[in-house]
């Protein structure tokens, strides 16, 4: 399959999206201007401004006298770049393969992509129509390498490069675009260099010697005997499916659909592939321009569609269909390996392979809050702070384990101050004060004593307790540092038992 790429260009980015916003400019000529040196400089000009002779780089004080009523806005440095971050969020509908061309392109990888629009001269033209519905004057030009779709948008009569024509359309270009620096477009100009053709007939070490590398560099990536790496604007998920609608949807019963759809295909490769999703993520893409998006995740790898859709319909009822939803994408954004496992031959048994905890903790966390639903491993360490982790998922296992010694199951982040009474040393207090309550001790054990990771931190040691009030409450306190006479303790809550 041969690569294709799409370059958009933006020719009035910037005037675009001011008259989006302000829609009494689009018959008013206007710049945006930036100061340098005491003066203002044009950055950026509409279109009524450049047919009266207004062009980028010109003083706004030259301008004001051709165009008395040319209007003036200032330029924002970061505004450029944060315009086409978000056109390319929209783009991924058409391509997940989007990346940004400062200052006034997106450059999209479509290989594979263009059937599903009917062809490329339908997917292009369906391309650039939306673009223009939303105000942005846009140029689109398709070919086999990111330079010669560049090339062709600006410079190119026709929109489309056939596979393998490169040189036969690059070659009438002039040589700016081969996306050169000024200071060597304007050698070349000087040269009496027109087209490309009087460079390709040139041999590369005299290009090379004359030019810079710069200019063979250019001239290989547009024929595509170099490839050009580009940075896309989202990690590329291999586990994605689309659902292109003919008729737009707006109801949920039609989302709901959909998503059916989706999970089907999606799952049924997966069980080929002995694969399970962790996180899985369901856009909907509106014909306003818009993003609809739901996320869930999984405690375990799963690719049980029935489990999944039950996820997902706590959550659709947030898509906001408005005017109707064009095409939806399921991706997978997180993938782990899930072997076929044994049935039992007479009766379902619980066991390791029953995945009715992990189901009810995924239902739970998506109807709640996910971060509030956690497991925990042991880990070898002294510290009780640091003898726990956070287990990823629910099958994650570990060689460590427990210490042997009774610990709350409930320990706090951050051991609370108490008032205790303890008159003997070593001895647990007969009561202590906490959060202003008085608690009387009526059965302790203890000490045990915890010493600091010394290879890590100094400080004191702790003497652990566990002690039971008149009501029946447990407590794991401690005091820090040794007891000293005459000298008060100080003495820490750290956790509850059951």
């Amino acid at each position: 399959m041969h690569q294709r790429f799409v370059f958009i260009w933006f020719r009035h980015l910037l005037t675009d999206w001011l008259s989006r916003r302000q829609p009494e400019l689009a018959s008013v000529p206007f710049v945006m201007t930036v100061k340098a040196s005491n003066r203002l400089v044009i950055i950026a000009a509409n279109e009524i401004a450049e047919k009266s002779g207004v062009y980028v780089g010109m003083l706004f004080a030259d301008a004001r006298a051709i165009l008395p009523e040319l209007e003036n806005f200032d330029h924002k440095p970061d505004l450029p770049e944060k315009l086409l971050d978000i056109i390319a969020e929209w783009c991924i509908r058409y391509t997940p393969s989007v990346s940004l061309s400062p200052p006034d392109g997106l450059m999209l990888d479509i290989t594979g992509c263009a059937h599903l629009r009917g062809g490329e001269h339908s997917y292009l033209k369906d391309l650039v129509i939306k673009l223009r519905e939303f105000g942005y004057d846009a140029r689109a030009a398709l070919a086999d390498t990111p330079g010669m779709a560049w090339a062709v948008a600006k410079y190119g009569a026709s929109p489309i490069v056939a596979v393998g024509k490169n040189e036969e359309v690059l070659s009438k270009l002039p040589p700016e675009a081969l996306r050169l620096d000024d200071e060597t477009a304007q050698r070349l100009n000087k040269l009496g260099i027109r087209k490309v053709s009087d460079l390709l007939k040139l041999p590369r070490p005299s290009l090379n010697r004359r030019f810079g590398q710069l200019l063979v560099l250019r001239i290989d990536q547009a024929l595509g005997e170099f490839q050009e790496k580009l940075l896309y604007k989202k990690h590329i998920d291999p586990y994605i499916e689309d659902l292109m609608i003919p008729e737009t949807v707006s109801t949920a019963e039609g989302i709901e659909k959909a998503l059916g759809i989706l999970l089907e295909r999606l799952c049924s490769r997966l069980q080929e592939e002995q694969r399970g999703v962790r996180k899985l993520s369901f856009e909907g893409f509106r014909v306003d321009g818009k993003i609809e998006k739901v996320e869930i995740g999984t405690a375990r790898a799963s690719r049980s569609e029935k489990h999944l859709g039950k996820l997902f319909s706590e959550k659709l009822s947030r898509i906001e269909p408005a005017l109707g939803i064009e095409q939806f994408r399921l991706s997978a954004c997180e993938v782990d390996d899930m072997p076929v496992s044994q049935d039992e031959m007479l009766e379902k048994k619980s066991g390791i392979n029953d995945t009715s905890l992990e189901e009810l903790v995924d239902r739970l966390g998506t109807r709640f809050n996910p971060h509030q639903i956690n497991r925990y491993l042991p880990r070898e360490r002294h510290w009780p702070e640091r003898a726990i982790k956070s287990a990823q998922s629910m099958g994650e296992k570990t060689e460590e384990s427990w210490v042997t010694n009774l610990r709350p199951i409930k320990m706090l982040s951050r051991p609370e101050p108490i008032e205790v009474t303890a008159p003997v040393p070593d001895y647990p207090p007969m009561m202590f004060r906490y959060k202003g309550q008085l608690h009387k001790v009526r059965k302790a054990d203890g000490p045990e004593r915890i010493e600091r990771e010394w290879w890590i931190e100094k400080g004191q040691p702790r003497d652990y307790f566990r002690l039971e009030d008149e009501k029946g409450q447990r407590y794991w306190v401690f005091r820090s540092g040794h007891y000293q006479h005459g000298q008060p303790s100080l003495w820490f809550l750290h956790g509850f038992f059951a």
